[in-house]
């Protein structure tokens, strides 16, 4: 039989997506469908006197124009699902995030009229006929300015925009007395600039509402259908869930940004059930610039102590993270539990302290982006390691080696605890940095970037050793920090007569392969062709229960959801295998489809045992009929990937133009299911990594208008932007979850920025100019604008 754990298998569901048959929201289309057109502010910051909507309202086509105002106030907007409180114990500062503003715009895309029409064209003509009436007030989108004295309230109620401050680690005396005593401290202010998330399929929502059962339907482009659900009935709309369907069809890409609960996905329910019928609205990408969730967007100053040897004594950070003008569904996670917590790296760093300001701004919302925190720690922490070297005269790789924590395998050897809250489950740091070496040719690579010295080309090497925190959990955890849900994840499996296999999975694929690694594990744990397997998840009323995709958690915790399952079915088979083979349970053994009593070749096939089960005709006595299993799997501790990313640039010094010459990834991922799809995620968050280092960046003007919001003016990397990817991987196995796998889905991008901004400071520096640093994007105005200062 065909063993399908680690084999590199096409993915079963290009077929429909190569051939133009995927369904994405935006594809469906029903009977008696409107379409809406959300209006939104052109300013970042104005009350909202009069708006008047009479004309909109007999343009040709319309069905409707609702405001703010018909809105019940009962209705107070989309929640925060994760609570941040302040060092002092008061609570996290929550305003509401309205459907539709009433009085003020708190960012340019905030939403003040929807218009629903026949067609979406009629819909977006007749939202041109709407006056609103404005009243323009300054602004302020960098976190630090609106923590100033006298800057612009987003919200009246929250004074010096402070949504929350968030301390985490060693007492800060102690980290001083450290910095203090050390025989050399690395110092860096910088800026992880905000990106736009840019999946390639806009996000879109359809509510639908069946008057005959009082049931609602939505569609939508997400990550999560059921935490939408949940939500949206429990803390916006009010309504029964067991009278609410969620679907996410087929999704394109998110990236993050489609794990939230929006604004227009409670508006789509609303409005069909005043209407009482179909609601469609999908965004342009003009809107999707200012109606999506941003990532990133940190201002931060960080010092790392040495002692004489190079050992690392202390870290201090301190961070402004921008929050937008609302708190998104898990804004407050990402700069304090997903970052903070991961300030330790890969380090023995004895004293850690990290201090978190998380500001309200007139920008758009800011929360999870491919990695979310993660890379904003590796990048602190990585750039000061490669700067310190630079300043101590000391080899980068010999740097990191004296500093990594000593290999553990969690099981032996207990699991690493950090100064920052977390227990790492496994690593073993050293040889991802000597393969890295060893794929670049370090030595050879020092040799020609000392000849290039005085040419007209820099040459530059940086690196980057990370580690990141992936499926999130245990629920209990996660809930003390501040979660307002659960994070474990549900797996069904359903095994019909023919012994053909349903997994149902709360897990949901946006471009991830769910459909083609699921299905491996189940045919190779059940000895069952591949081609017997469905993988079905992305709705509310087909799957019972579940948390979604992000944070690298698909495999880890729903796989693990979906091993446990087959373990009760196999369990079960065993018993009515043993009662077919006139034997003990005890005594068989499961191999390839089949069930042999030990020491003959007595077998029964899994196709006989599953017929019988659903045929009881001789069947074990007092057993229950069928072969169907549904598990919850909460895990024990979070999963720990890490890797050696490296980077070598060349700077033509006439134009500050930055070259990506090469690439090298070593990632340790745990166990790996499919090669071709972790390959495949590793090189699509190589991309992002490298975009935000050398392209792209959200530019705010002091009035709050996103200036460069269309790709006209936002840089996205092209094929032509990269080089091949030179990709390779050590295997450390986590040891608390039944596949032993750890989570790759960001990794690419959580290691790629840094050892890029390190090869090209490396480059300046190594060329005579003492560089400590060049803003994110690096452009080659930015680049050359450093060499001259």
């Amino acid at each position: 039989m065909t063993k399908y754990i680690g084999k590199s298998i096409k993915r079963l569901e290009d077929k429909r997506f190569l051939t133009g048959q995927g369904r994405y929201t935006d594809d469906i289309k029903l009977h008696n469908m409107s379409y809406a057109y959300i209006l939104r502010s052109p300013y970042a910051h104005a009350k909202v006197n009069k708006i008047d909507t009479a004309a909109a309202k007999k343009a040709a086509g319309v069905v409707a124009v609702y405001t703010g105002a018909d809105i019940p106030e009962a209705i107070a907007g989309v929640p925060c699902g994760w609570q941040v409180d302040f060092k002092n114990g008061d609570t996290m500062k929550e305003p509401p995030h309205p459907l539709l503003v009433r009085h003020k715009v708190r960012h340019v895309g905030d939403g003040v009229a929807v218009v629903i029409a026949e067609t979406y064209a009629q819909a977006k003509d007749a939202s041109e006929l709407i006056n609103v009436d404005y009243d323009i007030m300054d602004a302020v989108t960098c976190p630090k300015k609106a923590m100033e004295a006298g800057a612009p309230l987003v919200h009246d109620d929250v004074p010096n925009n402070l949504a929350f401050d968030w301390e985490l680690g060693n007492p800060k005396e102690e980290v001083a007395a450290a910095l203090a005593g050390a025989a050399h401290v690395t110092e860096l202010e910088f800026v992880n600039q905000r990106v736009v998330p840019n999946a390639m399929e806009p996000r879109s929502a359809i509510g639908v509402y069946d008057t005959a059962y009082d049931k609602y339907t939505l569609y939508t482009t997400t990550q999560n259908p059921h935490l939408i659900r949940l939500l949206m009935c429990a803390f916006v709309l009010g309504i029964p869930e067991h009278k609410m369907r969620v679907v996410g069809p087929d999704v394109g890409g998110g990236f993050g940004s489609k794990i939230f609960h929006y604004a227009e996905e409670a508006l789509m329910i609303w409005c069909t059930k005043e209407l009482e019928r179909p609601v469609k609205w999908t965004s342009d990408r003009s809107e999707a610039f200012i109606s999506d969730a941003h990532g990133r967007d940190h201002y931060t100053n960080a010092k790392m102590g040495f002692d004489k040897d190079g050992k690392i004594v202390g870290l201090q950070a301190y961070t402004y993270a921008n929050m937008g003008g609302y708190l998104s569904t898990f804004a407050p996670a990402v700069p304090t539990y997903l970052h903070g917590t991961l300030m330790q790296g890969l380090y023995t760093t004895p004293k850690v302290n990290v201090d978190v300001n998380g500001v309200f701004t007139h920008t758009n919302v800011v929360d999870a982006y491919r990695g979310a925190g993660r890379p904003e720690a590796t990048f602190l922490l990585e750039r000061l390691m490669d700067l310190a070297a630079l300043e101590m005269e000391m080899d980068p790789a010999e740097l990191r080696f004296k500093n990594f924590i000593p290999a553990f395998d969690g099981v032996k050897e207990e699991g690493y605890m950090t100064q920052v809250a977390l227990q790492y489950d496994s690593g073993n740091y050293e040889p991802v940095l000597e393969r890295g070496l060893e794929m670049v040719g370090y030595k050879a690579f020092r040799e020609e970037q000392a000849k290039q010295k005085d040419s007209n080309k820099l040459l530059g090497i940086g690196f980057s050793t990370y580690i990141e925190a992936c499926g999130i959990a245990p629920s209990a955890v996660v809930g003390a920090l501040g979660a307002r849900a659960g994070l474990f994840e549900s797996a069904q499996v359903t095994v019909h007569p023919t012994g053909k296999v349903s997994v149902y999975t709360g897990s949901h694929s946006h471009g991830q392969g769910h459909e083609t690694t699921f299905a491996q594990v189940v045919a190779d744990k059940m000895g069952i062709p591949i081609e017997d397997v469905e993988i079905i998840h992305g709705d509310s009323d087909t799957v019972a229960f579940g948390m979604g995709t992000y944070g690298s958690r698909s495999l880890a915790v729903g796989g693990s959801a979906i091993v446990k399952s087959i373990e009760k079915v196999l369990e079960k088979g065993a018993k009515v295998a043993a009662h077919l083979l006139e034997a003990s349970p005890e005594d068989l053994d499961y191999e390839d489809g089949k069930w042999t009593v030990k020491g003959t070749d007595k077998s029964v096939a899994f196709g006989d045992v599953s017929l019988t089960a659903y045929v009881p005709h001789n069947y074990p006595e007092g057993l229950e009929p069928g072969l169907d299993f549904s598990s919850f799997y909460d895990p024990a501790n979070f999963t720990y990937p890490f890797g050696c990313h490296i980077a070598i640039v060349e700077i033509d010094k006439e134009t500050g133009e930055v070259k990506l010459k090469r690439f090298i990834a070593v990632d340790d991922v745990g166990n790996v299911i499919n090669p071709m799809i972790v390959d495949g995620q590793i090189h699509g968050g190589l991309a992002q990594g490298i975009g935000q280092a050398l392209h792209e960046g959200a530019i705010y003007d002091e009035t709050g208008q996103l200036i460069n919001g269309s790709y006209m003016d936002y840089c996205m990397p092209r094929a032509d932007d990269l080089p091949s990817f030179e990709i390779d991987r050590t295997v450390t196995p986590c040891p608390h979850n039944p596949l032993g796998v750890k989570g790759a889905g960001e990794a690419g991008c959580i290691g790629s920025t840094p050892a890029v901004v390190n090869a090209v400071v490396d480059a300046l520096w190594k060329g005579g100019y003492k560089v400590k640093d060049v803003k994110m994007p690096m452009t080659p105005e930015r680049v050359w604008t450093a060499m001259q200062s």
